[in-house]
């Protein structure tokens, strides 16, 4: 295939060419190379590379281009991760957790809630002067200048009662200055540097408060500028001082450290003592609606049961029994519909005590417009009475409309069972914003009687009447009569807010 005439050594002796084709470097050695292993590349030079035409990446290349810009995105996660983090701290330090509440407020004890004030006066009381004469005796700081850096180093420990983090603030500032203000001292008999051991000892009684009631990220944050200010103030530390700022990082560190451990516990304790007082009425609110259902089964099962045998014995007398008298079938039929009323209210109770208060009643309730009916009752039932009721009552509210019927139906009641056969009378009407509902009885006439008998009431009724008229605003006013009847009578306001009730007549 290779034949003699081919002038292949001029070529291989141009090493230019042979980079530009991107082949193998060839020496002396190896002459015939290019002749053997490349005899297409006179005719096919497509695939070699030129200076426009640049090699494919191989995997290594792939790889460490992969590498390279997973280095970035870590170092950008991480770069976010750290801005997020002072930005964090940043938010904690200058957000107190609950500003205002002093240490101890929750105490029973009086003694107790002020015990935080008087350990941090005695502080005060301890400090303030002993910084003073530190500053001025050992530092050779001036008078003036020592006051105020003592002010400003001990006087807010009472702040931080209150408001730790604060008084945090004034205290930093203050020893930072103070720190500085040491730098053009002249003393020379004090060797501590940067923090005087007053300062230390007010810093550690400030990082109680503080870890008593800050959060773990604004305790953190206090550490750590804490540590970072004492290290920079380290490298201004004039020769012969001794440095205490790592003393102080550490007593700092280990008191945030169990305080804010303490408050953890007392947290904890806390809610779970709020748990179980939830739990506790959670079991008191199921235990009153297990009673309420018990009951609710027993009047289904025993009170029910018997006013539907009522009903359906009333309404078939008149087909049971022959040649039966009409006056005994209207007296039938008054039974009859007397116990189907029963029954409703029977069924409307139920509802009540088998649901969990949740929703109202979606029936409708009765009000003044069934008076008339009540009265028909009592009648029928044998006492004798009349009804006043006003034509125009105007706007009554549902409250009041509700509350007027349970009086007189509670009223009337009570003269059936206590004066059977009294004479009684019954009075609604609306004067001056306000409902006056009388009713009005007077001895019983007939034997039998709970007063007779000499059995007193035992007065749920008049208990009832008087819960629903106080939820209405209104009075009332109940007694015996000197005829030996009794009178009951209530004012209940039609408006929100009416003029005050006057003595019911």
């Amino acid at each position: 295939m290779a034949t003699e005439p081919r002038p292949e050594p001029p070529t291989d002796d141009r090493p230019g060419a042979r980079t530009d084709l991107g082949a193998e470097p060839a020496t002396d050695d190896r002459p015939e190379a290019p002749t053997d292993h490349r005899p297409e590349a006179p005719t096919d030079p497509s695939p070699e590379p030129t200076a426009d035409h640049q090699p494919e990446p191989t995997a290594d290349d792939r790889r460490s281009g992969r590498s390279a810009g997973g280095r970035r995105r870590r170092m950008r996660e991480l770069g976010a991760r750290t801005s997020d983090v002072f930005q964090g701290l940043g938010s904690a330090l200058t957000t107190p957790a609950t500003p205002g509440a002093p240490l101890l407020a929750d105490a029973s004890s009086r003694w107790v809630r002020l015990l935080p004030y008087v350990v941090a006066l005695a502080f005060v009381a301890a400090l303030l002067p002993s910084t003073v004469v530190l500053l001025i005796g050992d530092y050779g700081v001036n008078g003036a200048l020592a006051g105020a850096l003592g002010t400003a180093q001990t006087l807010p420990l009472l702040l931080a009662v209150a408001r730790p983090l604060q008084a945090w603030w004034i205290v930093f500032v203050a020893d930072v200055l103070g720190a500085l203000v040491l730098l053009g001292a002249e003393g020379g008999r004090a060797d501590y540097w940067p923090w005087p051991p007053t300062v230390l000892v007010g810093y550690c009684a400030l990082m109680v408060a503080l870890g008593l009631r800050e959060s773990r990220r604004a305790l953190f944050g206090v550490w750590l500028a804490t540590g970072v200010a004492g290290y920079v103030l380290e490298a201004f530390r004039p020769a012969g001082y001794t440095s205490i700022h790592t003393l102080l990082l550490v007593l700092s560190g280990v008191l945030l450290l169990l305080t804010s451990a303490v408050r953890a516990r007392g947290d904890a304790q806390r809610r779970l003592v709020e748990q179980e007082t939830i739990s506790e009425a959670e079991r008191a609110r199921r235990t009153l609606l297990e009673e309420r259902a018990r009951i609710a089964r027993e009047l289904h099962d025993v009170v029910a049961h018997h006013m539907s045998v009522i009903t359906v014995q009333a309404d078939s007398a008149p087909y049971r029994i022959p040649e039966l008298p009409e006056a005994a079938r209207e007296e039938f039929t008054s039974i009859a519909a007397s116990a189907r009323e029963s029954l409703a209210e029977m069924r409307r109770l139920l509802s009540v005590l088998r649901s969990d208060g949740s929703e109202g009643e979606r029936a409708p309730q009765p009000g003044l417009d069934r008076v008339q009916q009540l009265v028909e009752a009592t009648v029928r039932a044998g006492v004798p009475a009349e009804l006043r009721l006003a034509a125009d009552l105007g706007d009554v509210p549902q409250a009041v409309d509700l509350s007027a019927y349970r009086i007189v139906q509670e009223a009337l009641a009570n003269v059936v069972r206590h004066a059977p056969g009294a004479s009684t009378r019954v009075s609604v009407r609306a004067d001056d914003g306000w409902l006056t509902v009388l009713v009005v009885n007077g001895p019983a006439t007939e034997p039998g009687s709970a007063v007779e008998r000499g059995a007193a009431g035992t007065g749920h009724g008049l208990v009832g009447m008087r819960e629903r008229v106080r939820l209405t605003g209104g009075s009332l006013d109940t007694g015996p009569l000197p005829d030996g009847g009794f009178r009951v009578a209530a004012r209940l306001p039609l408006a929100p807010d009416p003029a005050p009730p006057a003595d019911p007549a």
